[in-house]
């Protein structure tokens, strides 16, 4: 859309008719008062912006309303001349223009200063030379005006105008240079600085040496330019690195944050001294506590985390640790999540100890604090970085677990299952330090409140407590967490009401009360009141089973058996043994009693059944077979397990750190920067011209160089026949959070269509931002309309529509071609991500909408069709390879993606090989995918099923 179009719907609001109106008409209404004056003007700059050509009308637009001094009109005339044909159909300017030439010489000396600088805002918009030349003059006087506004669009104009006719004004860059020295306002000197950058860069390199020690007092505005000149030159020039590095490092110290930005930004790609580094860093860390907008704040940390994958920078960006854990004052969750993964990335030896210190006060901060809603989240950040702290550099573990360990009994389960984790993996990494944590969870045990961490504390304490004490103090917990045994008996007690006498009776103080004779009388009441036993004040391991979760009794049982197992090898007496055994056969005993019977709220299953009766057959025989089994192999087995996971992060870390570090292979060519050409150096990226295409939403800046990646190698969606009246195709480019269809018209016709309009429409979570502006086709004719499609949600979308248009001349009704449907893909927006199993297991559990796709393919190994959902879904697959590896006849895996608008889609594959069908059956079973949204799990189904059937092989 052109400058005119835009000043157009902001100031014309005009409903025509329609038929439009005819010439006669509109001169008429330009003769009239200033009203219907306003509104004919209106109409003859939509008409011309239709395609209408008025030629008729110039000269009464001149006399009549171009004399006009109302702002309105003043306006409305600036966006005519500037759509308005200026040249003969031969290309010679219109003798009527000299009157308009004229009247804008007028309008340069005019003493209102608003319409002195519309009027240059309008001069910048000109491609006539000739109508430019008798206005110079007055252009150069606007230079010395005295309101800023004026000289400001002065030095505008005069920049374009030296830009595309150079012969007009040839001495420009030393006139904005003398105006440049002599100037006192900070947005005039900024436009005058930013032509001298790009029309003498000379001049402008000496006007700045000349005030080079001044730049701290300067606007921020024009701080800004001197930056980008700065960087420019050095870029081009990196002989004059030096000239100019002191400055960029005093501007480091502005009270402008933009500035600060930039600055540290032209710092680091001048200078890869480790003073500048830090120097940058240290701004950039600032930068983020000091301003309040997260979106600033995360733009920052993006910067903080591209130093730290410079091998070099790595250095001096984990002395600066401490300063960016400062950040974590910040309340956004996400900046929180992406400081802390940089301090991770960024801890050594040297300061792994700091870092712990500051995390655990932050972990005791968020202690009973319920105000910010993310406060459990936090937690758990903090809980995740101490455990990769202590996994990393094992002598902090000692410090890290006893804070931890507190967190067992939160009420965020999350927070503690991770605990729970940490505290499974250090105690079985860590000999020296089992003592301490079984310890600590001795302490903690009773006042844990969830199920799932109990029945996870009970296995590793039933796991790891070694020594006879320990084994004491496991059954005395349990026995405190049980309450009165049997179990049936005593609840059957309790609800019948069978209390002691002195719980039933209680005798209420005696009162002293005066009758109506005046005389003392006492008066004392008996009440019998039974109190009533709140379910919370069951203890906790009771109240579970009551809930009907017998399956913390089947790991109480495997607890109890382990322990037993290791009592009886570790005493020697009989006695002891049998009384140890017999307890915690009671104890199984009475579960599986109140399993059967009709108390809980639900009975236990029979694999709990079977699990208890199994672990009192092996206490009651106590064979060494099973002792191996219990005691050994279940430890083995989580050995395995861990030295798994932590193969697979030295793995990752590995495949991080190669594409970090630059390897140079013998036969490279040695760069020297000194000996570098200066077109070398300018085929560099500029950093300024990337971060306004980045702006300007084009992302693909890289690759639009590539003649193969132009348009021409895009997929051309065709919208219409070759036999139509119109033709029309289309390409799409989908950007982050919209759609451009940049859709070619072409009229197949002779005859000329008026108002042709493309009219668009949209299903799913599309919506049309503006309706494409009409177009008149002459007879042959083509032109390209763009149109933008917002998308609010990842789920497949369709946009469908018609071209109509009035054939010229015809007294028939509107046209229409209908055009074919626009499938917008899915995949465009979902990208592979990956979370852990407890968040993906709880999401399993809270999205609510599921689409079971059964598979149908003709790949007939498991491994390959995987491989190919994954492909074909752009999800991640978070099943590790050695779970998959191997051949058994089936497979199970759990595949995570997430949308750009933070949308989760989770599938689980489940797949098998029909062996008896023969070695080229293919592969069969389904796919389970959950999201929180419909249609998002309806346009992942789809797009499996779709790439099911295009599967060949």
């Amino acid at each position: 859309m052109t400058a005119a179009e835009n000043v157009c719907y902001t100031l014309i609001n005009v409903p025509m008719d329609s038929e439009p109106p005819s010439e006669i008409s509109l001169k008429n209404d330009l003769k009239g008062d200033v009203k219907l004056k306003t509104e004919a003007l209106k109409k003859v700059i939509i008409m011309i912006l239709n395609g209408e050509k008025l030629p008729g009308l110039l000269m009464t637009i001149i006399r009549f309303v171009l004399p006009l001094q109302d702002h309105t009109i003043k306006k409305l005339l600036l966006v005519f001349w500037e759509i308005v044909p200026k040249t003969t159909p031969d290309g010679r300017l219109l003798q009527e223009m000299i009157l308009v030439c004229d009247a804008y010489r007028k309008d340069l000396q005019h003493p209102n200063e608003f319409i002195r600088g519309s009027t240059l805002r309008f001069l910048c918009k000109l491609k006539e030379a000739e109508l430019l030349e008798p206005l110079m003059p007055a252009i150069r006087a606007c230079l010395e005006h005295r309101h800023s506004y004026v000289r400001r669009n002065a030095v505008l104009a005069i920049y374009t105008i030296y830009r595309n006719f150079e012969h007009l004004i040839p001495d420009a860059p030393e006139l904005i240079h003398d105006f440049l020295v002599n100037e006192k306002d900070a947005s005039c000197k900024r436009n005058a600085f930013m032509m001298l950058i790009h029309a003498d860069q000379d001049r402008a390199l000496d006007y700045l040496s000349t005030c080079i020690d001044q730049v701290q007092t300067f606007g921020d505005i024009l701080q800004l330019v001197i930056v980008e000149l700065i960087y420019k030159v050095c870029h081009a020039n990196p002989s004059e690195r030096a000239r100019f590095i002191r400055c960029i490092y005093n501007l480091l110290q502005s009270s402008s944050p933009a500035v600060k930005y930039e600055a540290a930004g032209t710092l680091v790609t001048l200078s890869s001294a480790p003073t500048a580094i830090k120097a940058a860093a240290q701004c950039y860390i600032d930068l983020i506590i000091k301003e309040s907008d997260n979106n600033v704040k995360l733009i920052v940390l993006d910067r903080l985390i591209e130093l730290k994958e410079h091998p070099s920078h790595e250095r001096v960006l984990q002395d600066l640790v401490m300063d960016i854990l400062r950040v974590l004052s910040t309340p956004d969750l996400e900046v929180r999540k992406k400081t802390l993964q940089l301090a991770l990335d960024l801890v050594s030896s040297r300061n792994v100890e700091e870092l712990v210190i500051v995390l655990k006060k932050e972990v005791i901060k968020t202690n009973n604090v319920t105000e910010h809603e993310d406060t459990d989240k936090y937690r758990q950040l903090l809980v995740r970085t101490l455990h990769s702290c202590s996994v990393r550099f094992p002598d902090m573990a000692a410090n890290v677990i006893p804070v931890l360990m507190e967190f067992l009994s939160d009420n965020n389960e999350a927070a503690a299952a991770d605990v729970l984790e940490f505290v499974r993996e250090a105690i079985q990494r860590f000999d020296n330090l089992r003592p301490l944590i079984v310890e600590k969870m001795l302490e903690v045990f009773h006042a844990i409140k969830s199920v799932k961490i109990y029945r996870g504390a009970l296995w590793i304490l039933g796991e790891y407590c070694s020594t006879k004490e320990d084994i004491q103090s496991v059954m005395t917990e349990v026995r405190r967490s049980l309450g009165e045994i049997p179990i049936v008996e005593s609840e059957i007690k309790k609800e019948a009401g069978e209390l002691k006498p002195e719980e039933e009776v209680s005798v209420g103080p005696a009162q002293k009360l005066v009758t109506e004779m005046g005389t003392y009388a006492t008066q004392s009441a008996l009440s019998s009141s039974r109190p009533a036993k709140k379910e919370e004040d069951r203890p906790p391991l009771r109240g579970f089973l009551l809930d009907g979760d017998f399956f913390v009794a089947a790991s109480l049982a495997t607890t109890l058996t382990k322990i037993a197992l290791r009592y009886v090898s570790l005493v020697q007496e009989k006695k002891k043994q049998n009384s140890f055994n017999a307890e915690a056969m009671l104890l199984m005993a009475t579960i599986l009693h109140l399993g059967k019977s009709s108390l809980p709220k639900k009975p236990i299953t029979d694999d709990d059944v079977d699990r208890i009766s199994l672990c009192l057959k092996v206490l009651s025989e106590c064979s060494p077979l099973m002792n191996d089994i219990f005691n050994k192999e279940c430890r083995q087995s989580l050995s395995h397990m861990l030295s798994a996971k932590l193969e697979e992060e030295k793995l990752s870390q590995k495949k991080e750190s190669e594409k970090r570090n630059v390897t140079i292979q013998p036969d490279d060519p040695i760069s020297f920067m000194q000996l570098t050409a200066k077109n070398e150096m300018s085929s560099k990226e500029d950093q300024f011209q990337l971060s306004l295409l980045a702006a300007m939403g084009n992302t693909q800046r890289k690759e639009a160089a590539d003649p193969l990646s132009s348009k021409l190698n895009k997929v051309v969606t065709q919208l219409t026949g070759f036999s139509d009246p119109v033709y029309a195709e289309a390409y799409v480019h989908v950007n982050q959070y919209d759609i451009v269809l940049d859709v070619l018209v072409v009229n197949q016709t002779s005859d000329t269509l008026q108002n042709c309009t493309l009219e668009l429409a949209t299903l799913g979570d599309l919506k049309l931002v503006e309706k494409p502006s009409p177009l008149t086709l002459a007879p042959h004719d083509f032109a390209n309309i763009k149109a933008n499609v917002k998308v609010a949600s990842t789920e497949n979308g369709i946009i469908f529509g018609n071209v109509v248009y009035d054939v010229s001349g015809a007294a028939s009704d509107r046209n229409c071609v209908v055009l074919s449907d626009i499938h917008i893909d899915i995949m465009d927006y979902i990208q592979p991500a990956s979370c852990t199993d407890a968040e993906f297991r709880q999401m399993w559990a809270e999205f609510e909408w599921e689409n079971k796709v059964t598979v149908n393919t003709n790949i007939i190994d498991l491994n390959e069709y995987l491989q190919h959902i994954l492909k074909s879904t752009n999800m991640k697959c978070l099943t590790p390879e050695k779970a998959l590896s191997g051949y058994c006849g089936f497979m199970a895996a759990n595949l995570y993606a997430r949308s750009i608008f933070g949308e989760d889609a989770l599938a689980n594959v489940s797949i098998e090989k029909p062996i008896h069908l023969g070695p080229e059956a293919p592969v069969t079973g389904h796919i389970r995918i959950r999201a929180k949204s419909q249609g998002m799990a309806l346009s992942l189904g789809d797009k499996i099923n779709l790439s099911q059937k295009k599967t060949s092989l």
